[in-house]
């Protein structure tokens, strides 16, 4: 089974985090048995933009998710940027009631 580079808060920037993206990606597809094309194909992109995200990380957020999809993976996406827990009951409260905001008189 092929390895896969760990995420941590020691890599330099969104590129390694990318390229590490696109490892993960391949090594799933490998599991599957397919092919670049069988993936792109299923995924609905490009064979060329499947290519070139496996081979340097460069993609389109649209292209990894539909590669997630396609590879069953979409679900890991879901739990992705959600806030952090309330640390009050006041903070709770301000999250869960919707701001309308409120117009300034003679400004449309």
């Amino acid at each position: 089974m092929l390895s896969q580079p760990a995420l941590n808060a020691t890599w330099i920037g969104p590129a390694d985090v990318a390229r590490a993206l696109a490892q993960r990606a391949k090594a799933v597809r490998l599991t599957q048995g397919w092919t670049q094309a069988s993936l792109a194909r299923r995924a609905g992109v490009t064979v060329a933009s499947y290519r070139r995200f496996e081979a340097s990380g460069k993609s389109s957020l649209e292209l990894i998710l539909k590669v997630a999809h396609a590879l069953g993976r979409l679900d890991e996406f879901a739990s992705l940027l959600t806030p952090p827990p309330a640390s009050s009951i006041e903070e709770l409260a301000a999250r869960t009631t919707p701001s309308i905001p409120k117009r300034k008189r003679g400004v449309r």
